[in-house]
């Protein structure tokens, strides 16, 4: 089946919470619909039943850098390319939009997905609060 990513695509509050926990992340309810309205923009993939089955945004100031981050495939559509496609669309979308620079933080053992999808590792920093 060929499945397509949809920029900005309808999403109800309580879909990315139900992928998130699919994939073993906290839910995060209460950061929808925020999250809607302070991303630069969303993308979404949807299965032959309508069911979200992908998401990921990309988030920033909107001039020149933007972050990309909460990229999630259901565990049943996994290692199907259509990770591979949605980072790929939302990369499209920030050049579309004017972005130069996108970055992420992820896992170590995805840098190969990330490297298939455009992106040169490089060395960063993390703070998080306490």
């Amino acid at each position: 089946m060929n499945y397509k990513v949809i920029i900005n695509m309808p999403i109800s509050n309580h879909e990315i919470p139900e992928l998130r926990e699919l994939v073993g992340w906290g839910r995060r309810d209460k950061d929808f619909p925020t999250l809607f309205k302070r991303c630069n923009f969303w993308a979404g993939v949807r299965n032959e039943n309508n069911k979200l089955i992908a998401f990921g945004y990309v988030a920033g100031t909107g001039l020149e850098h933007g972050y990309m981050e909460d990229i999630i495939v259901h565990p049943d559509y996994q290692k199907m390319g259509i990770g591979v496609e949605l980072v790929r669309e939302l990369l499209r979308e920030s050049e579309r939009y004017g972005l130069e620079i996108v970055t992420l933080t992820y896992d170590p053992k995805h840098k190969n997905f990330y490297e298939t999808c455009g992106f040169t590792p490089c060395s960063g920093g993390l703070w998080k609060k306490q």
